[in-house]
């Protein structure tokens, strides 16, 4: 493999490439080799921040169908060069950091880092890496780093072979969250009387139930899909999959239950549903958990750029700031971090996408932890004879919103047009006389509509890594979307780069409903 074609696996801060056959035009470029020599890198980089001359790292991967083959090349790649592994089997991504800050565990066999084997909810011929040093996740420059030492470093191959060590740990983890949870509710089985529902989609998550949940005393027979499976034969492991999202949604009103949740395969996300079947998603479950830190001490919300107004007024009503940052789980983290270390108190940084990272438990994007604060609100509101959902009652929900994502044509330098682009459309929203300019803006370019163009906002900006323009379009009344949405094609079919379907689909999509809603108007008035 050429330097480039190490290059093009890096994804933001991971590692991800397509790993086996099964996808028609789709062909290899993770293979066993690079893996072994990406281990082999991360090693050279771990020597070049600790000062060490030899480093321990563990080894971890979730359930796809090429983990364990690539465990074992990162194994390889690690031991061949004097390193010693510790593969800990079966793991979420989380737990691959929470080794690195349990004392107890560092003193039975110290890892200097470590590599969890993952494409999170990715189609099921994908795999990847994520690194993790003690400082936490590895930033998109290291990664960029440990992509060129793999393809040009010559690494020195030893005599000395190093040890592999297989030592699983999710036990322990897991058993770190139920006390948790004992510690914050005084009980030893608070959620006795409770039925959950987890959906794991297959992936690394199952664990949850039998791990965490039912040594709490919850009723877990409606759960789904726990058995690893990295064909995902069910669902993608995905929060916010539809098809996902609306599996576990029935399994929770087949089973009566009194709260679903459901994880991505890596379970650095998740998901949840209320007692009704309804999800918890998106701004509700950013509400959710802000309601609950927010009860606590006030402080500053931080989330990505396309939150709706209902949860900045959410959040300021609990005496919150709400900051709408960028997009990228990564993004709104180091915000956060950033922020925290000028005195700025930021007890958490969240995405619409599932990924929370909590101030308390090291800014790590963590969907069992994230689930397990909201088990323990769920018990604190047991206790007064109150719902979970009782912490959102008063949110605000928008009347209308979708995101449309447009396409550049294939073979244009997409960010360069990208960026002229959005220079235009900053210029076009300062002049008009209906619309104005968000007056905190940190991607892209937010314009809001007043009431009689839309009452909303839209939000068009560049997608981090595609050739795609994701806008966001937000009413707070029924067809204030299509007045939005009219106005962004009126300024965006100039640009012959820009595939509009997209925009044709929503317009045509609100043209039949009013039809039909004609239709059914004239049909009572018929019948009458």
């Amino acid at each position: 493999m050429t330097l480039q074609d190490y290059l093009q696996l890096r994804n933001g801060s991971d590692v991800r490439g397509v790993a086996c056959e099964g996808i028609e035009g789709q062909s290899v470029t993770l293979t066993e080799e690079a893996t072994e020599n990406i281990a082999k890198a991360f090693c050279v980089w771990l020597i070049s921040h600790t000062g060490k001359t030899q480093v321990t790292v563990a080894v971890g991967y979730d359930s796809r169908i090429t983990a364990i083959p690539l465990c074992d090349a990162a194994v390889r790649g690690i031991t061949s060069t004097g390193h010693n592994a510790v593969v800990t089997g079966l793991s979420t991504t989380p737990s691959m950091f929470m080794l690195l800050k349990d004392e107890t565990r560092q003193k039975e066999r110290y890892c200097h880092g470590s590599i969890m084997i993952t494409a999170s909810h990715l189609p099921f011929n994908r795999n990847g890496l994520k690194f993790f040093a003690h400082g936490g996740g590895l930033e998109s420059a290291d990664v960029k780093e440990i992509l060129e030492l793999a393809a040009t470093y010559r690494f020195a191959e030893t005599a000395a072979v190093g040890e592999r060590i297989d030592a699983p740990y999710i036990d322990t983890y897991a058993a770190s969250l139920v006390d948790k949870i004992r510690t914050a509710t005084g009980e030893e089985t608070p959620l006795a009387g409770k039925k959950i529902v987890v959906d794991a989609g297959n992936g690394a998550g199952g664990f949850f139930a039998d791990k965490v949940l039912v040594p709490l005393g919850a009723d877990v027979s409606g759960s789904q899909f726990l058995d690893p499976d990295g064909t995902f034969p069910n669902h993608i492991p995905n929060p916010e999959n539809a098809q996902a999202m609306q599996s576990v949604c029935d399994a929770v009103k087949a089973a009566n239950a009194d709260l679903g949740i459901i994880f991505d395969t890596d379970v650095d996300r998740a998901g949840a549903v209320d007692k009704d079947g309804v999800e918890i998603n998106r701004n509700r479950l950013i509400a959710l958990i802000s309601a609950v830190l927010l009860s606590e001490r006030k402080g500053t919300i931080v989330t990505d750029s396309v939150t709706s107004d209902g949860l900045t007024k959410f959040i300021q009503d609990r005496g919150g700031k709400h900051l709408r940052f960028k997009r990228g789980y990564k993004n709104v983290i180091n915000e956060a971090i950033k922020r925290n270390e000028t005195g700025e108190y930021c007890p958490l940084a969240i995405e619409t996408s599932g990924h929370a990272a909590l101030l308390e438990n090291y800014f790590l994007d963590d969907g069992a932890y994230l689930i397990t604060r909201l088990l323990i609100a769920l018990s604190d509101a047991a206790k007064t004879g109150h719902e979970l959902t009782d912490l959102i009652a008063d949110l605000q929900v928008p009347a209308e919103a979708e995101e449309l994502r447009v396409n550049f044509v294939d073979g244009c330098d997409f960010r360069a047009l990208g960026k002229k682009l959005l220079e235009d459309f900053t210029v076009y929203g300062q002049n008009l006389y209906y619309a104005k300019p968000a007056e905190e803006n940190y991607e892209g370019f937010r314009l809001r509509y007043d009431e009689h163009h839309g009452n909303g906002w839209a939000l068009i900006r560049m997608s981090l890594h595609d050739p795609v323009l994701p806008i966001n379009v937000e009413s707070n009344v029924v067809d204030g979307n299509v007045k939005i949405v009219k106005d962004l094609y009126y300024f965006l079919k100039k640009y012959d780069f820009l595939d509009l379907t997209p925009f044709e689909q929503s317009i045509n999509a609100w043209r039949k409903r009013k039809t039909q809603a004609v239709k059914e108007k004239f049909a009572q008035i018929e019948n009458k």
